[in-house]
């Protein structure tokens, strides 16, 4: 037998192998069980009319080449006519051949029994492992007798080879073994068997792969196998990756795809495939599955966990069906709606797809509603969760309607409806549903309809204690909404927040937390810094409860970079300036905010702030708030106790003379300091300011000449501040602002501050010379306000282009704008 393994190849239309194992045999072949047609041992052997003995169709196909040929019908071995083509079933001879076949066939499987095992050469195992694909190709039965010699977990166990040839043959075995064979399958699936084929999928050859795949793919179509292909780790991911892979070849593609097909018909194998990134078959379970396969998939998508691409997917694919569902189902299925739903919204793309399949109208319907058929509470959670995410997706709100009469989200009752569920609910929901008006609050074209509603329903009291609520995101949501309200209706804010003792408070402790900046804390001081500047209550308030050494040191903390945050550094910081710069616009009327400039130089600390580059709003208020501490030195400037004139000096006026005062301030006339009496002379103040007026922002530029101005106001020594601008450097900016007319406000300040400058007699010379700053002062002249052009008239007659006939014009009673 052994010798029988090397017979030689290639007879007629038989593959090399089969025609090599046809010829195996341990019993003598008889002539009779030979075709003398064919040369090979006879399967359906027929006889003719003469006894003699041939391969059905191999005589068939005689008889047909005559007949095609015109010759006559003879014998192939006698070329004797025939009278008859009949054929005779030979079925005593059939049935020895059978049995002869058997014996042969089961010795020949016993010795490829043999070889099947690790210690056998490697030629030995490839003939063994060649010969049962033989058999099971030669005849379906013979599949039985594979199993039934047990030789299925042998091949098997040759998957452990150390030789790759032998690994790829067994596996190519294994799928020959099981195709078309439920039995055979069971059997191969038993144990660990799947787990070892899937590992395959791993290997590095390629061809190992594919022959693993086209084996899963074979058990894949039997549907009991399916959970357990399925249940084996990282199976499906593997075959996930592999259609998605740009190196595997098409063949290996298409087999795993089809695999994957296949897996579809067990549940688990469907959520597990959309847990790895494999949606559509999911997708088409809850569009097109029996109501209780839509219901289990609707509840693991509500748990699944996607990418943002693959939740717009998903909102496109069934987004109005889960609408429809959580329109009109019982329930069970609304909750697995809802939260499918909840899921897929988080998303701004996705949540705007949701939109246009309708989703407002029943959501806002789920809320409302009480009674027979509403949600419960937990449920309305969900709902409100799905409503805050949709309408932070920035949406036209105002234009789409949710209830009847064509109603909007933003439209007065329905606001009303809002505020009144924020009342009546528990903390959860009373957090989504203000993040709803967050939302709302948001864009430019809503935000005036929420402010209406809440100022006509009255509920700015209810929104304002929710700043006090233990749970975070209650209490951050709140102060959101609050600081995007703010800028419409600050004095009703700042009433709110005074009359109950603690609420100011609180917002200042969210501040003071040292945590870094979080959201919640920019949320805060963005809030007070809405809050008018200008009440002076309220900035009392703030100095009883030692609120501004708090701003002071967070201010310094990140300036001296201790406290570093990227997100919300900006609107953070900005909040804490402004807020600080409010103490300035009370120091006429508020002793204690003088006294906490000067304590903490409030000057020198916004001086610095100027050089803030890139934080347009910090230069602005730093600016706005020097302005305000300048205005208020004349007021503190310490002015000199002059001695009282002598006997002779007050009947003489010729024996009197002016004392001479050293050390007092040039432009105040007194004792100034940068720190008591916020003088701008010190500090490099004036540079500071100057430079911003090439700033790209015009209200920097606005409020930095403002500033500036200060120093030519009536009450100061104009020369002396005309001449601390020139030191600067500061006229041929102040008329480059001028020249450039950027806004009406701009243009104001700078033909009051050119014309206060222009009574300098040097400076009216050069100027005179140069008709650009002509030109701006006569345009302003003729079409600036009143006002404006009263001063450009003056300015232009400083520099001779307008006759001063009277030769007279009182330099009293304009001051800065």
């Amino acid at each position: 037998m052994a010798e029988s393994w090397d017979g030689s190849y290639g007879h007629g239309s038989q593959s090399d192998e089969s025609y090599q194992f046809e010829r195996l045999h341990v019993e003598p072949i008889y002539d009779a069980f030979v075709c003398p047609l064919t040369k090979q041992v006879m399967s359906d052997p027929v006889t003719l009319e003469n006894g003699h003995t041939f391969e059905r169709e191999a005589i068939e196909k005689w008889f047909k080449e005559c007949r095609e040929s015109g010759r006559k019908l003879v014998c192939p071995l006698t070329q004797k006519e025939l009278r008859s083509t009949e054929l005779n079933p030979s079925m005593a001879l059939r049935n020895t051949i059978e049995e002869w076949t058997a014996r042969n066939e089961a010795v020949q499987l016993d010795t490829a029994r043999r070889s099947l095992n690790p210690g056998s050469p490697e030629s030995d195992v490839l003939h063994s492992l060649t010969y049962i694909q033989y058999m099971c190709h030669k005849s379906r039965s013979n599949k039985n007798a594979v199993r039934n010699a047990d030789l299925i977990p042998m091949v098997v166990e040759m998957l452990k080879s150390t030789s790759r040839r032998v690994r790829c043959k067994a596996l190519e075995t294994l799928q020959i073994v099981v195709e078309d064979d439920a039995d055979n399958k069971a059997i191969l699936a038993e144990g660990d068997n799947v787990r070892t084929i899937v590992k395959f999928l791993s290997h590095e050859q390629s061809i190992e792969r594919e022959e693993a795949v086209s084996l899963l793919l074979e058990l894949s179509k039997s549907e009991a196998l399916c959970e357990k292909i399925g249940s084996v780790n990282g199976a499906i991911l593997i075959l996930v990756g592999m259609i998605s892979s740009k190196s595997e070849n098409l063949s290996t593609v298409e087999k795993a795809d089809k695999t994957l097909g296949n897996l579809e018909k067990c549940e688990n194998n469907v959520r597990q495939m959309a847990e790895n990134g494999r949606l559509r078959p999911l997708l088409n379970q809850i569009l097109e599955g029996p109501p209780e396969t839509k219901l289990s998939m609707a509840s693991y998508l509500g748990e699944l966990v996607m990418n943002n691409d693959v939740k717009v997917l998903v909102a496109r694919t069934v987004g109005s069906s889960l609408i429809n569902i959580m329109r009109s189902g019982n329930m069970q299925s609304r909750e697995a709606a809802l939260k499918a739903l909840n899921q897929i919204s988080f998303h701004e793309a996705s949540a705007k797809v949701l939109i246009e399949a309708g989703i407002l109208p029943p959501l806002v319907k789920d809320l409302f509603t009480v009674g027979t058929n509403q949600l419960p509470m937990r449920l309305k959670e969900v709902a409100a969760t799905i409503l805050a995410n949709v309408v932070n997706s920035g949406d036209d709100f105002d234009l789409i309607p949710v209830g009847p009469d064509h109603h909007s989200l933003v439209s007065e009752d329905m606001v009303h409806n809002l505020l009144h569920l924020i009342s009546n609910t528990g903390p959860a929901i009373e957090c989504k549903l203000l993040q709803v008006l967050v939302g709302l609050t948001s864009s430019s074209s809503t935000v005036l309809n929420v402010v209406a509603a809440i100022k006509s329903s009255g509920a700015i009291n209810s929104l304002v204690q929710f700043i006090e609520a233990p749970q975070r995101d209650l209490r951050v949501a709140s102060i959101k909404l609050l600081q995007k309200v703010s800028p419409h209706m600050g004095q009703e804010l700042a009433d709110a927040l005074c009359g109950v003792v603690g609420q100011l408070g609180s917002l200042f402790k969210v501040v003071a937390e040292n945590i870094g900046i979080t959201e919640e804390q920019a949320a805060a001081i963005g809030l007070l810094a809405e809050l008018p500047e200008r009440d002076l209550g309220l900035t009392r308030q703030m100095l009883d409860e030692s609120s501004f050494p708090l701003i002071i040191s967070r201010v310094v903390k990140i300036q001296q970079g201790e406290i570093r945050s990227a997100r919300f550094m900006t609107p953070f910081f900005e909040g804490l300036v402004r807020v600080l710069s409010r103490v300035t616009f009370v120091l006429a009327d508020e002793p204690d905010a003088i006294k906490l400039a000067r304590e903490y130089n409030l000057a020198a600390l916004f001086i610095q702030l100027l050089q803030s580059n890139g934080l347009d709003n910090v230069q602005m208020v730093s600016a706005m708030a020097l302005e305000n501490l300048a205005q208020e030195s004349k007021n503190l400037t310490r002015l000199p106790e002059l001695p009282p004139p002598n006997l002779c000096a007050s009947i003489f006026s010729c024996f009197s003379k002016q004392p001479v005062i050293t050390g007092s301030c040039r432009l105040h006339g007194g004792t100034c300091s940068l720190k008591e009496t916020f003088c701008l002379l010190e500090g490099q103040a004036v540079e500071n300011l100057v430079a911003l007026l090439d700033h790209t922002n015009e209200k920097v530029v606005e409020a930095a000449l403002a500033a500036i101005s200060t120093l030519l106001d009536d009450g100061v020594d104009i020369e002396q501040g005309v001449a601390v601008l020139c030191e600067a450097e500061g006229v041929r900016p102040i008329l480059d602002v001028l020249l450039e007319k950027r806004t009406e406000n701009l243009r104001r300040r700078a033909v009051w501050a050119a014309e206060r400058l222009l009574r300098t007699d040097d400076i009216a010379y050069d100027v005179s010379g140069d008709p650009n700053v002509s030109t701006a002062l006569v345009d302003a002249f003729q079409h600036a306000d009143y006002r404006t052009r009263q001063i450009a008239e003056r300015a232009l007659k400083h520099v001779d282009k307008i006759p001063n006939f009277s030769g007279i014009y009182p330099n009293t009673g304009q001051t800065a704008f």
